[in-house]
């Protein structure tokens, strides 16, 4: 079968990697993600990865917490880097080569994030994280993914979520919900629907860059997906 995406951007929630517990991250889930990733960098496919925080710090939607919004996002980047260390530490005992790269500066940590470095890791085949969002606040890791996809000319997104693709309705409260196996950029704000945040979208649809939601939990779904087998939903 041939490959379909040759370069990837790979978006992950850090929600996902907690499975089946309350906070923090799952090592079995770990485990999963980084074989699954593992195989696609063994056939040839470029790696760049975004992920979440939300498994460690939610960003507070308001100061009921006492923590300010342009703090509660920082704690978030901060999360996000704790989890692409826990990421690149999975993917490395597979023995694959990755980078961890921050737009803060962290150098005993993560790499800075210089776009043409980036290339060139993805280049000599090394899985690329892309930590601490855009670093900055107000800004989600939905749109630092949609950047740093068209910074490294990613041939798509792939979001990996819990469910199957882009549902009329959430399909974990409602089983009559009805899934789109292909929808529009303009019909995604239009319906209102969570794929990504607003500015997200439209920084794809200025790009042309296809958007794929899948099940990351489905076992051999992102190989299939990349090779060009209809899983999830595509927003072109």
């Amino acid at each position: 079968m041939t490959m379909k995406y040759r370069r990837i951007l790979l978006k992950v929630s850090g929600e996902s990697l907690m499975g089946e517990k309350e906070f923090g991250i799952d090592p079995l889930v770990l485990g999963r993600y980084a074989e699954e990733i593992g195989s696609l960098q063994k056939a040839g496919v470029e790696i760049g990865i975004v992920i979440g925080g939300g498994n460690i710090y939610r960003g507070v939607e308001n100061s009921s917490d006492g923590v300010d919004k342009v703090t509660g996002d920082q704690m978030g980047m901060l999360a996000t880097i704790m989890n692409g260390l826990a990421l690149q530490s999975a993917l490395e005992h597979r023995n694959i080569y990755t980078r961890l790269l921050s737009p803060i500066k962290m150098d005993e940590i993560a790499e800075p994030f210089i776009r043409r470095r980036a290339i060139r890791h993805l280049e000599k085949g090394r899985v690329v994280i892309f930590g601490a969002g855009t670093g900055n606040p107000y800004f989600t890791t939905d749109t630092a993914a949609a950047l740093r996809a068209v910074e490294i000319g990613a041939h798509v997104i792939i979001k990996g979520t819990r469910v199957d693709g882009v549902y009329d309705s959430d399909p974990e409260k409602n089983p009559k919900a009805i899934r789109f196996p292909e929808i529009s950029y303009l019909d995604v704000l239009k319906k209102d629907l969570k794929v990504m945040d607003l500015t997200a979208i439209t920084l794809c649809k200025e790009n042309r860059m296809p958007i794929i939601v899948f099940n990351m939990n489905r076992q051999g779904d992102l190989h299939r997906l990349v090779m060009g087998e209809r899983v999830g939903t595509i927003v072109s």
